[in-house]
C-alpha cells in the first residue's frame, strides 16, 4: 500500500507540474478560461493528502511500537 501511495504521489506530481505550466502558457496567450486557470488544484489536493499520509508514517509506526521517533 505504501508503495502505491509514493508511486502515486511522484505521478501526481507530474500531473500538477504540468497543469502549472499550462496554466502560465494559456495566461500568456491571454485571458484563459476558468477551468484552465483551476486545473491545478485537484492534483494540488491529493498530492497533499498523500504527502500528509507519507509524513506522517515514521510518526505512526513510533506510536505503534509504543516508542518515540527522534529527528
Amino acid at each position: 500500500m505504501n508503495d502505491a501511495i509514493r508511486q502515486g504521489h511522484r505521478w501526481l506530481a507530474l500531473i500538477f507540474t504540468a497543469t502549472v505550466i499550462a496554466n502560465f502558457v494559456a495566461m500568456a496567450l491571454g485571458q484563459p478560461p476558468a477551468w484552465i486557470v483551476y486545473s491545478p488544484l485537484p492534483p494540488l489536493f491529493l498530492l497533499m493528502f498523500s504527502g500528509l499520509y507519507m509524513f506522517a508514517l515514521p510518526y505512526a509506526a513510533g506510536w505503534r511500537q509504543g516508542r518515540r521517533v527522534e529527528g
